[in-house]
């Protein structure tokens, strides 16, 4: 049967994929004016309406990681992966509901969200399928937190600054310039990056950002994320594709937990390269990595 992975909907996988891959995703939790609902049964463009009723969010209790870990547990044992620390309590919740399964299960800290923990759950989840042990499912999920990085553009930096995640002044000079600002979330930190003039100039960057970090060969696996911008997020994958060929890719939406803490309108990167071979190096094709922003 395999390791089993399990993982939160921060990673925002696409059910399609999470289903072929076999990676089990338990959904976070969203309020809205008071009325608590599983973020699978609420449509983003829903939850953007309705973003000034005031809306909190919550991830899995620990008791439905229990359920989750009790009906999909197998004789290999179990890894589950969880949104950073940093920014939920999730982290906490998926080791509380382990304790009784012992050294079976492992809880790991991707230190990431969204389309950075959706690729790090494939890689533990490949290993799995191909019949890897605990062990060497645990340290594919590693290795792929320890190298993947999300960078994102948004609209706005307004929630993120009043969920305490970067300093106001940020937000003010995205405002006062009409710049589009950037994020980055590595190592379960959010910070803020040189803000670009526009939507397509961000898409340069966060391509620009990705290539660079292929300079020593390998494979690279990307997912491109948005918040109701299905056309900006293809457009990222194609400019990618026009210099490398990634092992992994995919487009889906950020999670509706993600976007109530960022508001609408965000475009986002998600990679991380493997090491080459030695004596093996797979350069990058088609376009040169150096873009202007």
């Amino acid at each position: 049967m395999g390791v089993a992975v399990i993982t939160d909907g921060a990673a925002a996988l696409p059910p399609g994929l999470a289903a072929e891959a076999g990676v089990v995703v338990l959904p976070m939790w969203l309020t809205i004016g008071g009325t608590s609902y599983r973020e699978d049964q609420i449509a983003l463009e829903e939850l953007v309406a309705r973003l000034d009723e005031g809306v909190t969010t919550s991830g899995p209790s620990p008791g439905e990681f229990r359920e989750a870990i009790e009906a999909n547990l197998t004789p290999e044992g179990a890894v589950v992966l969880t949104v950073s620390r940093r920014v939920s309590g999730v982290h906490g919740a998926a080791l509380l509901a382990t304790r009784p399964f012992g050294p079976a299960v492992r809880v790991i800290d991707t230190g990431t969200a969204a389309g950075g923990q959706g690729l790090v759950a494939l890689a533990a989840a490949a290993v799995a399928r191909a019949g890897g042990s605990l062990d060497e499912v645990e340290a594919a999920a590693r290795r792929a937190a320890g190298r993947v990085r999300l960078v994102a553009a948004l609209e706005r930096l307004d929630r993120l600054v009043r969920g305490g995640h970067v300093p106001g002044l940020a937000a003010w000079a995205g405002r006062t310039l009409g710049l589009r600002p950037l994020v980055e979330l590595r190592a379960g930190r959010i910070r803020p990056l040189r803000p670009a003039r526009s939507q397509e100039a961000a898409i340069e960057r966060m391509v620009e950002a990705c290539l660079e970090g292929g300079r020593g060969g390998g494979r690279l696996h990307a997912a491109a994320m948005h918040a109701l911008a299905p056309g900006a997020a293809e457009r990222l994958l194609v400019r990618l594709r026009a210099a490398v060929e990634p092992a992994t890719a995919y487009v889906g939406p950020f999670s509706s937990v993600m976007v109530a803490h960022t508001g609408p309108g965000l475009v986002g990167l998600a990679w991380w390269w493997e090491e080459a071979e030695a004596g093996v190096e797979e350069p990058l094709v088609g376009a040169a990595a150096a873009v202007p922003a």
